[in-house]
């Protein structure tokens, strides 16, 4: 198996304690670096069942993101050249397939920020989100046919709207809770968001949810769903349970945990976030 549930490099620094994944049975993990510059592990998992869990803190500045408002839009001469990857197809986001809808609906906003903003706004009013509209195979297309799915399913439409745009964007998955937001009553799982390269730099935008929000975690990026599986089978496996924890800690900081029993409190005096997984 191949395991993307570390914490991504450039959040790492602002972590609480040394990472390290939990396994039952307890097993030789590898950790390598993907191509795209994320932490990966991997492992050979033994027949029966198999525990996976991972516990952390992390100091969060407590601000929303910033927003895109005045941002330049490139034009493609001159994007860096390690860029220029973020605006090809790749395997959930159709871009060839979806450009003339894009330039249609989009083709005349301001060549600015403002194209990007019309994007998300799009995506977020026309797409309704349902767990129970979730498939493993539904691309940009099928999304933008159906217009419902979950957060993945509203980052590749965007994302392959963008690219058709000529805008470089990216996806990415991590941890979002509910700090600064109401909460949505639903069952908490990893959160899926995208980045879009304007003013010569990437922006976290979310077309889900599509307004800055606080604490967001990073794990993983790449072109699509498909570069940042949060596990990789190579053989038969059928996941039992899946719990996904993601809370405030306003004045506590848990303690280092050795198992998968819950971690015992102590105090500090920061506003932190402290992400959780266990997995069956």
């Amino acid at each position: 198996m191949v395991l993307m549930l570390h914490t991504h490099p450039e959040h790492a620094p602002r972590l609480q304690r040394g990472e390290r994944i939990l396994v039952e049975p307890e097993l030789r993990v590898d950790e390598f670096a993907d191509s795209f510059g994320n932490r990966a592990a991997r492992l050979m998992a033994p027949a029966g069942k198999l525990r996976i869990g991972y516990d952390n803190v992390i100091w969060d500045g407590g601000e929303p993101e910033p927003r895109i408002d005045g941002q330049r839009l490139h034009p493609i001469d001159e994007l860096p050249n390690d860029v220029l990857p973020y605006l090809m197809n790749s395997r959930w986001c159709e871009v060839d397939r979806l450009s003339p809808m894009a330039w249609d609906l989009f083709g005349k906003t301001p060549a600015t920020w403002e194209r990007v903003q019309a994007v998300m706004d799009f995506v977020h009013t026309k797409v309704t989100f349902g767990y129970k509209y979730a498939r493993m195979n539904k691309t940009a297309w099928d999304t933008w046919y159906e217009r419902k799915g979950v957060c993945r399913d509203f980052q590749h439409l965007a994302i392959a709207l963008l690219r058709a745009l000529n805008v470089p964007a990216r996806y990415a998955t991590g941890y979002l809770g509910d700090i600064g937001a109401p909460p949505d009553g639903l069952p908490m799982d990893f959160s899926a968001w995208m980045e879009v390269f304007l003013g010569g730099k990437w922006w976290t935008l979310d077309a889900r949810h599509n307004t800055p929000r606080i604490g967001r975690v990073l794990m993983a990026r790449g072109r699509a769903a498909t570069d940042v599986a949060l596990t990789t089978s190579f053989g038969p496996a059928r996941l039992e349970r899946f719990l996904v924890h993601m809370d405030e800690v306003a004045d506590d900081l848990v303690t280092p945990i050795d198992s998968f029993k819950p971690a015992a409190v102590s105090s500090v005096s920061a506003p932190i976030v402290a992400p959780t997984l266990s997995a069956a």
